[in-house]
């Protein structure tokens, strides 16, 4: 530890000493003021030099060692110093006091906090990199964290000092006036029926509303700095445009179309987006006729003879583009038009915050939201471009089954197609530079849908980094860096599924200044606006869930907001989030996992239940699995849940609805659930959580009066 911080420490640790010894904090307290300040005013009236010199010492004191007392401290200066000399020594005090504190926190905590506290600190953090001194000025304004943690927060970041503290003082101001107002009235009480005058009143009042009202002027303001620079139209050409025909795109439209405002929906390629015609259609599809091969391999455990699988890989392919074509009809732009959407087919591009333009026409409205979705994300592996690499996206088109099929990533989209690819005959080699498949999931999870993967004859590398594919005259092959060292890899086709990445480009985000996140998707707020209060964003390319249902759910949010946001705002509930990978089995989760827990440093109980005691699954011979349950410690509200098995995705919206409406598992072992079912397992689940918690004493004394009982 260098010497300036023992210095620090020490002096740090003086004076709080000396605080508790002197018992200074019983003079901060609204009894003790309300109590001397007939004392203090006449002290002040004999000594005003000192008073002044005093109060604002102690007011830096207080505000530098973030102990509790400074809003006592500027009311008890409104009330001795009247309002203007009060806001004069409390601005300038409470400042100084609060760059004192920032400056300590930058020199004792900064490198301690971010290691131990990185994770939660990471949305101030992103705060602070989008807006920098304006975030710092909207904390100020809207007091909607203490200021003693504002302070000792931005010692964290890299803020100069002297922007630090002008900021500060410009931020507080408001507020403190509010106080020192408040103090004033204080200061003229008598006794305590005085507290009910209409002029008190009115400061606490104005000290109630005055966050709602920065917060709206902030909004205001910033709104008013970003549209400036461009020219509003007159009238709009619609009510909202609504870029790309995805999810989102078209839950959006048909919300706006069903309250009577008039919507434009563009499209630059097909109608359902990437859900209906690249992602979970065709995919659920495959895994389907996949699943029924391995249901015909397994005859002989239903008592049939053993059957020969002949897979004709072109035909489920073509079954994949039928089904397709049969849902294609629910996301049809003869649909959408007779429910009154105007739909467009084309590349739009963002001119203004109210203009869109598309196949050389522009199109005016009073709002935008951006549903343009996402991508497969292809890594720039030296060699990868030069092969005829598949990907989501691409592999409905093939009609010949692949000899050796390498699956570059491990994530749901990877485990799906692998083992959906393994199961209809093709060799199937799974590679993940994670130390494990899954590695969102509990490590259990991860290792039982591997032991499944491995007993289809699937070959799987984890730890596995990518450094180059290349076609030779013998085929396609790759090397990777390995804790081993280099391995290297042949295969005739390969699939990238490593992530997705949000279709961003070419719509004229640069030119408008909205910021991307870290990972690549449009930057939004709790209302999913963009940084232009005119423009909106959800689906895959807003996040941070990629999934259709949140696109759905978050749909809903942008269009409300859009639309309506003038009266109020509805701010996006990602509080209870389901997923599920569609593997064999299926994994599904909501909320938080055991790893989540860990990681956060959130306590919780942990019940499981394995399902191969199930009589329905024993039934249908799926008795393989379990649910993983996570509850607050004591109780029996449900933090999350995991459950791995056959049709674990139907299975988990029990959890879902029980997370959503606060049902505990005490409610979900007192429901009737129909017997033989798989439902029962969520039944089954609660009485394991209960049986852990049975009273062992009160059952003793049960045991006693029974075998008084028999005498």
């Amino acid at each position: 530890m260098s010497l300036k911080k023992v210095v620090v420490i020490s002096v740090i640790a003086a004076a709080i000493a000396g605080w508790f010894y002197l018992d200074l904090g019983s003079y901060l307290q609204f009894d003790t003021l309300q109590q001397r300040v007939g004392d203090l005013r006449a002290w002040y009236a004999q000594n005003p030099l000192l008073a002044g010199v005093a109060y604002f010492t102690v007011y830096v004191v207080v505000t530098a060692l973030s102990v509790p007392g400074a809003a006592i401290m500027t009311l008890a200066g409104g009330a001795l110093f009247g309002f203007w000399y009060a806001l004069l020594l409390v601005s300038f005090a409470s400042s100084i006091g609060a760059t004192l504190a920032f400056l300590v926190s930058r020199l004792l905590l900064r490198d301690w906090v971010q290691g131990r506290f990185g994770r939660q600190l990471r949305a101030f953090n992103d705060g602070f990199e989008k807006d920098g001194a304006f975030y710092l000025f909207s904390l100020r304004l809207v007091p909607i964290f203490p200021f003693f943690v504002i302070n000792l927060l931005m010692g964290l970041l890299p803020i100069k000092a002297w922007r630090y503290y002008w900021v500060s003082q410009l931020g507080m101001l408001p507020a403190t006036a509010a106080y020192v107002n408040a103090g004033t009235r204080l200061g003229e009480l008598d006794s305590t029926a005085g507290i009910i005058s209409p002029a008190l009143l009115g400061s606490f009042v104005l000290l109630a509303v005055f966050p709602l009202l920065a917060k709206w002027l902030l909004g205001y303001i910033q709104g008013r700095r970003v549209l400036a620079p461009y020219q509003r139209p007159r009238r709009f050409d619609t009510n909202v445009v609504v870029i790309g025909a995805g999810s989102a795109g078209l839950v959006a439209a048909l919300i706006a179309a069903t309250v009577k405002a008039r919507v434009t929906l563009i499209e630059r390629h097909k109608m359902g987006g990437d859900c209906l015609n690249t992602g979970c259609v065709p995919s659920k599809a495959f895994i389907r006729s996949a699943r029924i091969a391995e249901y015909a391999r397994r005859a002989p455990e239903y008592g049939l003879e053993p059957m020969s699988v002949a897979v004709n890989f072109r035909q489920v392919m073509e079954r994949v583009q039928g089904i397709i074509k049969t849902i294609e009809p629910h996301d049809s732009v003869e649909r959408f038009t007779s429910l009154g959407v105007d739909c467009v087919q084309g590349d739009a591009r963002i001119l203004s915050p109210w203009e869109v333009e598309v196949n050389g026409a522009t199109i005016s409205a009073r709002n935008i939201i951006i549903a343009s979705g996402a991508r497969p994300r292809v890594p720039d592996i030296p060699g990868l471009q030069a092969l005829d690499y598949l990907t989501s996206d691409t592999v409905w088109d093939i009609r010949e089954a692949p000899t050796h099929l390498l699956v570059l990533g491990a994530g749901p989209i990877g485990c799906e197609l692998a083992q959906a690819f393994a199961r209809l005959g093709t060799r199937v080699t799974l590679v993940t530079h994670a130390a494990r498949i899954l590695p969102r999931e509990d490590a259990e999870v991860s290792a039982a849908v591997a032991a499944t993967f491995v007993s289809h004859g699937m070959t799987l590398h984890t730890g596995y980094e990518p450094l180059e594919f290349r076609l030779e005259a013998d085929g396609q092959k790759a090397t990777f860096n390995t804790a081993d060292g280099q391995r290297e890899l042949d295969f005739d086709r390969v699939l990238v599924a490593v992530g997705r990445h949000a279709n961003v480009e070419a719509m004229g985000l640069e030119e408008l200044e909205i910021p991307l996140t870290a990972t690549g998707t449009v930057a939004v707020d709790e209302h999913l606006r963009t940084r232009v209060p005119t423009i909106f964003a959800c689906g895959d390319v807003a996040g941070p869930y990629q999934f259709t249902h949140m696109a759905s759910h978050q749909a809903w949010y942008a269009t409300v907001n859009a639309l309506f946001g003038r009266f109020r705002k509805f701010k996006v509930d990602y509080s209870i989030v389901p997923w599920a990978t569609f593997t064999d089995p299926e994994v599904a989760r909501v909320g938080l996992n055991e790893q989540d827990a860990l990681e956060q440093g959130i306590e919780c109980e942990v019940t499981l239940y394995d399902i191969d005691d199930l009589d329905r699954d024993i039934a249908d011979g799926e008795a393989d699995g379990f649910f993983k349950v996570l509850n607050v410690p004591g109780k029996d509200r449900i933090l999350g849940a995991t459950i791995v098995g056959y049709h674990a995705a139907e299975l988990l919206a029990e959890f879902v609805l029980a997370m959503k409406h606060g049902i505990g598992l005490g409610k979900i072992l007192g429901t009737i659930h129909v017997y033989p079912t798989l439902g029962e397992s969520n039944r089954f689940l609660a009485s394991e959580w209960r049986k852990a918690r049975k009273p062992e004493k009160l059952l003793s004394w049960v045991e006693r009066y029974h075998s008084w009982c028999r005498r």
